[in-house]
């Protein structure tokens, strides 16, 4: 049995944002636990390649929701990254931090050191933008930042498009206000991912204080009245126990942090014995509130533009994108997941921008289950960054390597839909109303220009709707009852757990959410190392 002063679950985003910070300690030893392998897979490391990692086993855990009732009672693929760097290992690379707002709302919920002011440092501190140091980017930090290196002309135009109906520029959405259209930044250095296994752990995996173990799946957290004490792992199909002298640190992100702490004894009392889990601590909050994004996918047909769908059927156009990549590290191999981006209102007496466009030069049917459409096609997807459905994560055995039961209840309330009909409409719009596209006769294949109310709509644009992998909030941050932990990130009522991943955010930010949480990790390191002086 080996005993370590800090042990983390889960080498993910957070998860190597904490091992490389809290080694920095000499004196502290630290065990990284993580449950998937390397990061050695080229298509990671290649951004057009996160099409190759995300639903295969070898890098993704490859979850599925329950049945959605109001996306055409499907079963979605929830990709969730199982690799070193985890999610950021795997997503479309997209950096976005949200709205000054966002954590001024996590700042008025009692929640103290949260506000943007307190947060933006430790954006800065964790960023090495592309154009160096200003008032709202950080330089020679971990993550690089870079602009776009690759554009087609079908995006060019939207953003003229959308100029027509006052949607204007912006070549900044990283500065608290992101209104505005332009094209997303990306964690890429150098044409390359940069995850946080590559920007964090790659410099420092071989300080001897720090021991990296992959291919270990968590098996439960060991209590002692109710003070975490330890952890059981399997490897090989062996149980391997250690002990934590300080802290065990949860980052096993919003499914599988809730999901350990359920097989623990730590969740709904009923839930846990009904999976012949003894109860350590009855907490109703532990899994609820689960908040995720949920694109929308509008798809229109167009001509005499070149999309992806093109250069997908080309053997020649693929060798000339291969080319492009390997010569001079541009073309779309160096894009992730979409090119274009936006925040705007739904309605003119909103505060802030509510929706969120990711704009690719691609269509299919469904993300991860069909080809690319054999025509020009491209996909302004728009999703309702405030959404108010709420799901869960529960537990479906007291063995994790069984997946919790997934529920996201998308569209679930009469505003989410309301607000859907309304996006389909503001992208109807820019495409097929503007004088920008007119010349390329644009066609809605889906939803159906015949479909103008909102509730139809957002019926039929739930047939082909998917998660855009934003889930959070599953343990939040708070202090009343269901809050599971406090604004130091540590649970309630328990000793020697800290919980630091996306599911601790209070509310879910109007945006793309790894950069979020790679702030929470940043702030929470410096936490933890106030806390152990004390």
């Amino acid at each position: 049995m080996e005993n370590f002063d800090y042990i983390i679950i889960g080498a993910g985003s957070a998860g190597c944002v904490l091992a490389n910070r809290l080694s920095a300690n000499p004196n502290n030893k630290i065990l990284l636990l993580e449950a998937g392998g390397k990061d050695t897979n080229p298509w990671i490391h290649i951004p057009g390649g996160y099409f190759k990692t995300m639903h295969n086993p070898e890098t993704d855990w490859c979850f599925k929701t329950e049945k959605e009732p109001n996306c055409d009672n499907r079963e979605m693929v929830y990709p969730r990254g199982k690799i070193l760097g985890g999610s950021s290992s795997i997503n479309g690379m997209l950096y976005i931090r949200g709205q000054s707002n966002d954590y001024n709302y996590w700042r008025q919920l009692g929640n103290v050191g949260w506000s943007w002011d307190d947060v933006l440092p430790y954006f800065k501190k964790s960023e090495d933008f592309q154009f160096g140091e200003d008032e709202f980017h950080g330089s020679g930090g971990p993550i690089k930042v870079e602009k776009i290196r690759a554009t087609f002309k079908v995006l060019d135009l939207f953003l003229d498009a959308a100029e027509e109906f006052g949607y204007k520029r912006t070549e900044d959405f990283n500065s608290g206000n992101n209104e505005g259209m332009g094209y997303f930044p990306f964690t890429i250095k150098n044409g390359f991912r940069c995850s946080t296994a590559v920007g964090y752990l790659n410099p420092i995996k071989k300080r001897k204080n720090l021991k990296i173990v992959t291919k270990a799946h968590t098996k439960n957290i060991e209590f002692e009245n109710k003070k975490a004490v330890g952890v059981n792992y399997w490897q090989n199909n062996k149980i391997v126990n250690v002990k934590a002298n300080k802290e065990i640190i949860l980052s096993a992100g919003t499914i599988g942090s809730p999901q350990i702490l359920q097989v623990s004894g730590i969740g709904p009392g009923d839930l846990l014995k009904n999976n012949n889990v003894e109860v350590i601590k009855n907490h109703a909050g532990v899994g609820a509130n689960l908040t995720d994004h949920l694109m929308l996918r509008p798809v229109y047909k167009i001509k005499n533009l070149e999309t992806l769908n093109d250069i997908y059927y080309s053997t020649l156009k693929k060798i000339k994108t291969g080319l492009q990549f390997f010569l001079f590290r541009k073309g779309p191999l160096t894009v992730g997941a979409s090119y274009v981006c936006g925040f705007i209102k739904s309605d003119s007496s909103l505060e802030t921008p509510n929706l969120q466009f990711h704009v690719s030069p691609a269509s299919t049917d469904l993300l991860g289950k069909s080809s690319l459409h054999k025509f020009p096609a491209f996909t302004p997807t728009i999703t309702n960054v405030r959404p108010t459905s709420r799901g869960s994560i529960e537990i479906k055995s007291s063995d994790t390597r069984t997946s919790p039961k997934i529920k996201m209840n998308y569209l679930s309330t009469d505003e989410d839909r309301e607000i859907a009909g309304k996006s389909i409409k503001i992208v109807r719009d820019i495409v097929m109303n503007s004088k920008t596209y007119r010349e390329y006769h644009p066609e809605e294949l889906r939803p159906g220009i015949n479909i103008t109310d909102n509730e139809k709509l957002a019926v039929e644009a739930g047939k082909f709707a998917n998660t855009i992998f934003h889930p959070v909030s599953t343990c939040r941050m708070g202090n009343d009852e269901n809050a599971v932990v406090n604004d130091r990130l540590v649970a309630h009522g328990l000793g020697n757990l800290r919980i630091v991943d996306a599911s601790v955010m209070p509310h879910i930010t109007s945006g793309n959410t790894n950069a979020p949480t790679i702030m929470i990790a940043e702030k929470a390191s410096d936490m933890i190392i106030e806390d152990s002086k004390i």
